[in-house]
């Protein structure tokens, strides 16, 4: 009997995926739970397990394919079974449909449209054109031309309402449209790299996160001196103890869910006509990968300890360097902390990743001139964190509160260990 494999979900926002590469071949036998190929999805390249045990019958999807979720990609056959010559030759992998251009329908009129600039005003017996007196301020304050519109008041009289719908049909009009993308150019010796599976859909989340979210923007430069001083006294006793050192990143990380505790407003999300706020603090690490950026979840951080968070991190990041991670490991972060100080970069604003309200991003530690408490020009240890937060959940209070927060765990960092 031939079994079909399918291309799985590998993600909750995949639909299709592409074969990257086989690890089994026609006559090859197959174990559930063998790895028999790697398929890049929209979060990062996995391996493919074996749900069915049999001896692989024959490919249908070729290496660099890209093909929806459900569609066939090999068939199995039981062992001492004939491979059969027509199973499931009617089997093809479903192509990526290309999006349909939307079809061109005539713009429905604009409310109040027969209202602007109607060559017949309402007049009073004096001449002078009837209009409500809120009426006559709104078109003072908008520069709007009370003898072009047309009232929809008692008797014609030009009311707030018409005021309104002029003024908004006007901005309307010199709106300009979208520019087409610039067409690009390419000479001699230069490359057309197709994108990948997942770099489109980076691509299309942080594109859609920044025309659709309203970000602002809040920074802090923090005195790292202390934080240094412990990390150096706690590995000193981990490298005695034969344990995994802790990482500036830990402590960051350790930080903010602490800090989060305090001020559990930013751990939140816009739904529509809603706020979320969120129970748990699922805390998002940016890893960079060759393929593009992923952000595997450390669980309920808020209950985490600096050595849980370490270990957590060190688990995630590793097995999604390696293609080890599931997919659940990617879904469900409700905040995110992106750190780019150990490419040497000082400060930053990273992009929102939606449907979270607020990312935060970590600078290098940096040695520069200080005044300290003594008014004296010493030198300090200056490390400088970014807020990117989503204006509709988040206020600027609000994100100053939690800064201020961070701040004072970063700062005082034995309080936070000890």
């Amino acid at each position: 009997m031939s079994i079909t494999i399918e291309m799985p979900k590998l993600s909750d926002t995949m639909t299709d995926g592409v074969l990257v590469k086989w690890h089994k071949s026609p006559g090859d036998t197959v174990e559930i739970g063998d790895v028999i190929a790697e398929v890049e999805t929209d979060k990062a390249v996995m391996e493919m397990e074996a749900f069915d045990e049999g001896v692989l019958d024959k490919i249908l999807v070729q290496e660099g394919d890209s093909v929806q979720v459900g569609a066939a990609l090999a068939t199995l056959h039981g062992e001492g079974e004939s491979t059969s010559d027509d199973a499931s030759a009617d089997q093809t992998p479903a192509p990526v449909a290309a999006k349909p251009a939307p079809e061109k329908t005539p713009a429905p009129p604009q409310k109040n449209e027969a209202k602007v600039l109607s060559p017949q005003p309402q007049t009073s017996t004096n001449g002078r054109v009837k209009a409500s007196p809120l009426a006559r301020k709104l078109a003072a304050e908008k520069n709007i031309d009370l003898a072009q519109l047309s009232g929809s008041g008692p008797g014609g009289r030009i009311v707030a309402e018409d005021v309104g719908a002029a003024a908004a049909q006007s901005a309307q009009a010199v709106i300009p449209a979208p520019a087409a993308p610039a067409k690009v150019l390419l000479e001699e010796g230069d490359q057309r790299i197709p994108l990948s599976g997942m770099r489109r859909i980076i691509a299309e989340r942080l594109q859609s996160s920044k025309q659709q979210i309203p970000h602002f923007y809040l920074e802090v430069e923090l005195d790292a001196g202390p934080l240094l001083a412990l990390r150096a006294r706690l590995n000193a006793d981990a490298e005695k103890a034969g344990r995994a050192k802790i990482t500036i990143n830990d402590f960051v990380l350790f930080a903010t869910a602490k800090a989060i505790s305090r001020v559990p407003a930013v751990n939140a999300a816009f739904d529509g006509d809603a706020i979320v706020q969120y129970q748990d603090l699922h805390l998002a690490v940016a890893v960079a990968l060759e393929e593009g950026l992923v952000t595997p979840v450390i669980r309920q951080a808020q209950h985490q300890s600096l050595s849980q968070i370490s270990a957590a991190v060190r688990d995630l990041a590793g097995r999604a360097r390696s293609k080890k991670l599931p997919p659940e490991a990617y879904q469900g972060g409700t905040f995110t902390v992106s750190n780019l100080g150990s490419y040497g970069i000082d400060r930053f604003f990273a992009i929102i990743n939606p449907p979270q309200a607020a990312i935060l991003s970590v600078g290098s530690i940096i040695k520069k001139p200080v005044v300290n408490s003594d008014n004296q020009i010493v030198i300090g240890q200056r490390m400088t964190v970014g807020l990117s937060a989503d204006h509709r959940v988040v206020d600027g209070a609000i994100g100053a509160q939690f800064l201020a927060a961070l701040r004072e765990l970063i700062e005082n960092p034995f309080g936070l260990v000890f």
